[in-house]
C-alpha cells in the first residue's frame, strides 16, 4: 500500500516540481476522500496538477470551464423530452466523472457554485424529485484565482466548507522553473504517463484511512484547536472541518507508514485544512486563515 502511493506521489511530482509539499497535501486529500481546492495566479499548474492526478490514478475525468454565464444544469445535467419514448430522459452533464475539474470556480454565479454542493457532500446530485448517484470514487479539484481579480464571486462559507483543503502553489523555485523552462513540455509528458493506482486500490487506500489509530489525547488536541478556533473567530471551525482534520492527519499518517496518529500530522495538514475556513472577517482588521492556524498551533498545547 505505502509503496503505490509513494509511487503515486512522486509520478505526480516528475510533472509538477519544486512542490513536493503541496502534491503531498494533495495526495493526502484524495486519501481522505476530500475535494480540493487550489487558490493561485493563472499559469502556476493548478490545471496540470489534477490532470496529473487524473491520469496517475487511470480515472475517468469531466474539466468543466466556469464562466458567468454557466448554468447549473450544465454542471449536472438535465431532463429532456424524447419524442420516440414519450417521456423525459435525463442527460448526465460533466459532473458524472471520477475526477472533476471545475476550472476557475470563482467566476460562475454563486447559483451555479451551489450545484456542485450535493455532490460534494453525498456524491449524488437530485434533478426533478429523482436521485442520480455518481461513481466511486470522485474527487472534486477547483482552481480559483485570488478574489481581488475582476469578474470573480467570492465563495460562501458553506461551498468553502465542503472542501476538505484548500492549496496555494505559488511560483516555482528558480532551480525548478530552469529544469521547467530547458525540459521537455508538461503537456507532453502528460501523455506518457500510466496509471500507477487502480480505482480499486485507490478505493482500498481511502477505506483504509479512518482505521489509522487516533488516541484519546490525540482527539483532545484536535478538539482543543477547535475550541480555540471558536474562541478566536467569529464562527470558528464546524465540526465538519473537525472530522476532515482528522481525516487529513490520519491520512498523513497512513503516507508515512504509521498505524496511529501523532500531533505532528495534525500540524503538517492544519494549514490546508483550517485556513480557508477561517478567512471570514480578515479584510476588517482580523489575521489571515494562514496566520490564525498559525496561532492556534502555537498557543495550543500537545498532550
Amino acid at each position: 500500500m505505502i509503496d503505490k502511493i509513494s509511487a503515486l506521489a512522486t509520478q505526480v511530482g516528475r510533472i509538477i516540481v519544486g512542490k513536493e509539499a503541496q502534491v503531498r497535501l494533495a495526495t493526502a486529500c484524495l486519501l481522505a476522500r476530500g475535494h480540493l481546492l487550489i487558490e493561485d495566479v493563472p499559469g502556476v499548474g493548478k490545471t496540470t496538477l489534477s490532470q496529473t492526478l487524473a491520469v496517475s490514478l487511470g480515472l475517468k475525468f469531466r474539466r468543466i470551464q466556469f464562466t458567468s454565464d454557466l448554468l447549473p444544469a450544465d454542471v449536472v445535467g438535465n431532463s429532456i423530452f424524447d419524442r420516440t419514448l414519450g417521456r423525459f430522459v435525463f442527460h448526465p452533464g460533466p459532473i458524472f466523472a471520477q475526477v472533476v475539474l471545475v476550472d476557475e470556480i470563482n467566476r460562475a454565479t454563486p447559483k451555479t457554485q451551489s450545484a456542485l454542493l450535493e455532490a460534494m457532500e453525498e456524491f449524488q446530485v437530485s434533478i426533478d424529485g429523482e436521485t442520480h448517484l455518481l461513481e466511486r470514487p470522485f474527487f472534486v479539484i477547483a482552481t480559483q484565482n485570488p478574489r481581488q481579480q475582476i469578474g470573480t464571486f467570492a465563495l460562501p462559507e458553506s461551498q468553502l466548507d465542503r472542501f476538505l483543503m484548500r492549496l496555494e502553489l505559488g511560483f516555482p523555485d528558480r532551480a525548478s522553473e530552469r529544469e521547467m523552462l530547458a525540459g521537455e513540455s508538461r503537456r507532453e509528458m502528460l501523455k506518457t504517463l500510466q496509471p500507477v493506482l487502480t480505482a480499486t486500490e485507490l478505493e482500498s487506500i481511502q477505506a483504509a484511512v479512518p482505521g489509522v489509530h487516533a488516541a484519546p489525547a490525540l482527539l483532545d488536541y484536535v478538539q482543543d484547536l477547535l475550541e480555540a478556533s471558536r474562541r478566536e473567530h467569529p464562527t470558528g471551525l464546524s465540526p465538519r472541518a473537525g472530522l476532515g482534520l482528522l481525516r487529513a492527519a490520519q491520512a498523513w499518517a497512513l503516507m508515512a507508514g504509521r498505524e496511529m496518529v501523532v500531533p505532528e500530522d495534525v500540524q503538517a495538514v492544519a494549514a490546508a485544512v483550517m485556513a480557508h475556513r477561517l478567512e471570514l472577517g480578515a479584510e476588517h482588521g482580523r489575521p489571515s486563515g494562514r496566520a490564525l492556524v498559525s496561532q492556534l498551533l502555537t498557543q495550543t498545547p500537545v498532550g
